[in-house]
């Protein structure tokens, strides 16, 4: 069977819409013609679609658009037309319609809706890796078209929720300001959200980072330290050594191992305690409160450290250095978006006073 062959055709177009670009799909013996409207590139995409081929009626002219291919594949991705809505930021019925339209251009039945989402046919499978790839062209041709420094398009980022609404925000809403047509979407949430299955461009996180496939860019450092209130250093004492610090109450996320230095050598300590929540702003509340010691990042701290609402314990015994990070799913080169955060975010580390180099005073 002849392959499919498809080749990036650019030339100009009046009729030429920023929001929205047309390309037509001409089966012509095999072949799909996909017409943008643009001189400066030059290059052919050629693909096989070999699979596809015995799904799709040919010597039919269809007209289908981007958007309607973006749509497709966040409902593909995303399992179900309501979640593909919340990432796109659409309302759930201009999904269906796209959905229905662009099923109806290639005369074949992409999606098998059920009450509890949407699951891909064996022709929407196929066509899913090849509109996804297609997205993606478009998406570095916007971006090699566009004047210099502006942005434009979708991005959704992934945020914790302990440091997002206080430090992250302001940074995402100047970006935001920069570029007027660039949407943004965040979500804050403490827990690692899977960035493929979510759909994010990209992710900030804080701490130790796991091994992974993804591609992690370090922009600035955290450090944290051992605190707790006066009031319970009044009555439970001051530890003076790492196995004294195992008999207090600890303020934990979970089980999770506290890693301190011990002159040049990181000391893993398993700590116990009743109080545990998975937000530092609530642990933050809960040292406050007398509750146990927090391991906590000094941007969280800070006003109580210089208040004396907490103070350090164990200053010799500091957190094993630790850092911030812009994480994106593994691909050949990270978006002119996901470069900009990340630069607007190293400059942010490099001028905020929660995040220098410099000790929490006790």
């Amino acid at each position: 069977m002849t392959p499919f062959q498809q080749r990036l055709e650019m030339f100009s177009d009046p009729k030429f819409s920023e929001s929205s670009i047309a390309f037509d799909m001409r089966m012509n013996g095999g072949g799909v013609t996909l017409a943008t409207p643009a001189r400066i590139f030059t290059s052919i995409l050629v693909v096989r679609w070999d699979d596809f081929c015995s799904a799709v009626s040919q010597k039919q002219e269809h007209k289908v658009d981007i958007e309607e291919l973006r749509t497709f594949v966040e409902v593909a991705d995303a399992g179900g037309i309501t979640a593909a809505a919340a990432r796109l930021g659409v309302a759930k019925s201009i999904v269906s319609r796209r959905l229905i339209k662009l099923e109806a251009e290639l005369g074949v039945q992409l999606l098998a809706r059920t009450t509890r989402g949407a699951n891909l046919t064996e022709a929407g499978a196929t066509f899913r890796d090849y509109a996804d790839r297609v997205c993606n062209e478009m998406d570095i041709a916007r971006e090699t078209l566009l004047p210099a420094g502006e942005l434009r398009g979708r991005m959704r980022v992934a945020a914790p929720l302990s440091f997002g609404p206080t430090h992250f925000a302001p940074v995402l809403a100047e970006m935001a300001s920069r570029h007027p047509k660039l949407h943004i979407q965040t979500c804050y949430s403490d827990q690692f959200v899977d960035l493929i299955a979510g759909g994010y461009d990209c992710a900030i996180r804080l701490g130790h980072l796991a091994d992974s496939n993804l591609v992690a860019r370090r922009v600035g450092p955290v450090h944290g330290s051992l605190v707790a209130s006066p009031t319970y250093i009044a009555t439970h004492g001051a530890p003076q050594t790492l196995d004294e610090l195992i008999d207090h109450e600890a303020l934990m996320q979970g089980t999770e191992t506290w890693q301190l230095m011990d002159g040049n050598e990181v000391v893993a300590i398993r700590p116990q305690g009743r109080f545990k929540a998975d937000n530092g702003i609530a642990l933050v509340a809960a040292a406050l409160a007398g509750l146990g010691i927090g391991y906590l990042p000094v941007a969280l701290t800070r006003p109580h450290l210089a208040s004396g609402a907490l103070v350090t314990v164990m200053p010799q015994h500091p957190s094993k250095p630790a850092g911030a990070y812009v994480v994106r799913p593994p691909g050949q080169h990270p978006t002119r978006k996901i470069r900009v955060l990340t630069e607007m975010l190293t400059e942010y580390f490099s001028r905020s006073p929660d995040f220098d180099l410099g000790k929490p005073q006790p």
